[in-house]
């Protein structure tokens, strides 16, 4: 299957080539003015990054999952992608017959990263994968893109002091989500930490609101640490970059799930069902039946199936001879099988009680050139650190965005500046 589709790309590639610019589809992007359009032929890396843009059809009746499915992206891809897409544009809803989506792809394993496509006329829907999960947004041509700024201080709950200094809730959900792996905002917030939050609103040429955009940067002092971070678009999708372009997304999650409390740690202990005390070779996280379980690292499954005392159980081979382990699943990523690789935070499974449990949790296990080590404790290390032309063209809009938000008080809006 593969194989046929690498060969109808490279005809389509042939094709471009032959008949010129006309017969390569476009890919559609938000600008601060309306849509920027770069073109791009069938299958070829996306200028700036290696990323890979395809254009595919859908056939009369389909829908965005079916194209998706049609063109060789895997269900465990689609499935959150659509569901995302989903308060934009109805998963149900058949598409014309013609209609084209546009594909962004990873370079190497093909992973996808976004997927775009025109819902109605001067009306673009794209949906990206991000380090938390894929968020989707939609473009208008005409309309005018604004920076706002809210800043504030923290006290009890997070969400609600970013809502009363003007954070959109959605951004505010999404925020708090992408930093939970490096701020516990339970236990390191003291009184008169401080955060501050630019991003972006759009409004039609009368200044009517249309819709809130993204946020573009993200600055907290917490605990007397100082946190700054700025949204910057990478071959392989968006992604957080401190000042000195260090990814915020770690190599490896040392917490695969959200929400999620420890409820036994690495270490000696009694065992809760068995009654005799012995090594607990991983972390035990409490959390609803069915909340997802991600993959901590990008990696390859080795191990898929029911195993003795840990029920349900999927284990991950990664770099620097690390494996991982996760237990008493309730179910397992859709069409997951052994050979199958992952990226950091797609979906494993989900949590259950299967085995020997007597809750609902997560066992998570690491080990290192097949030693058990706590996974609190591992060593990691950012996932990206941007180097060369990536690093000065980071910089360059890094420093756009601090001579806009000099010009600013909180929740002032002013128009961003051209592309």
């Amino acid at each position: 299957m593969l194989h046929r589709i690498r060969r109808r790309r490279r005809w389509l590639s042939y094709l471009c080539l032959a008949f010129g610019a006309a017969a390569c589809p476009a890919f559609a992007e938000p600008a601060s003015s309306g849509l920027r359009t770069v073109l791009a032929t069938n299958a070829a890396p996306a200028a700036g990054g290696g990323a890979t843009i395809r254009t595919v059809v859908a056939r009369r009746g389909q829908t965005v999952a079916q194209v998706l499915a049609a063109a060789g992206v895997e269900r465990r891809e689609v499935e959150p992608a659509v569901s995302a897409l989903a308060p934009l544009l109805p998963p149900k809803a058949a598409l014309p017959a013609g209609h084209a989506l546009t594909l962004r792809q990873a370079p190497g394993d093909d992973a996808l990263i976004a997927v775009s496509l025109q819902a109605q006329p001067g009306r673009t829907v794209t949906v990206t994968r991000t380090p938390t999960g894929w968020i989707a947004h939609e473009a208008m041509e005409g309309q005018r893109r604004h920076l706002v700024l809210a800043r504030g201080g923290i006290h009890e709950n997070l969400l609600d002091d970013l809502r009363a200094a003007g954070l959109p809730d959605g951004l505010g959900r999404e925020l708090v989500q992408g930093l939970a792996h490096e701020v516990d905002f339970q236990r390191d917030i003291r009184p008169g930490d401080q955060f501050e939050i630019l991003f972006e609103r759009y409004r039609d040429p009368a200044g009517d609101l249309l819709h809130e955009g993204r946020m573009l940067h993200a600055a907290f002092a917490i605990g007397g640490r100082h946190l700054s971070l700025w949204r910057y678009d990478t071959a392989a999708g968006p992604d957080w970059f401190d000042d000195e372009g260090r990814s915020l997304r770690r190599a490896f999650l040392r917490t695969p799930l959200d929400g999620a409390r420890v409820t036994s740690g690495f270490g000696m202990r009694s065992h809760p069902v068995l009654g005799y005390t012995r090594k607990h070779q991983g972390i035990d996280f409490a959390a609803p039946r069915g909340t997802p379980v991600l993959a901590a690292a990008d990696g390859e499954v080795i191990q898929i199936g029911w195993m003795r005392g840990y029920g349900r159980v999927i284990t991950l081979q990664h770099a620097e001879d690390r494996t991982t382990r996760y237990a008493h699943l309730s179910a397992f990523a859709p069409g997951l099988k052994v050979g199958d690789r992952l990226r950091q935070g797609e979906l494993v499974g989900r949590v259950g009680r299967t085995g020997v449990a007597t809750g609902n949790h997560l066992h998570f296990e690491l080990a290192e050139a097949g030693m058990q080590i706590d996974p609190a404790k591992a060593r990691t290390h950012p996932a990206e650190v941007l180097e060369g032309a990536e690093l000065a063209a980071f910089q360059a809009s890094r420093q756009a965005l601090v001579t806009q938000l000099a010009r600013l008080q909180p929740m002032q809006e002013v128009a961003a500046a051209e592309d």
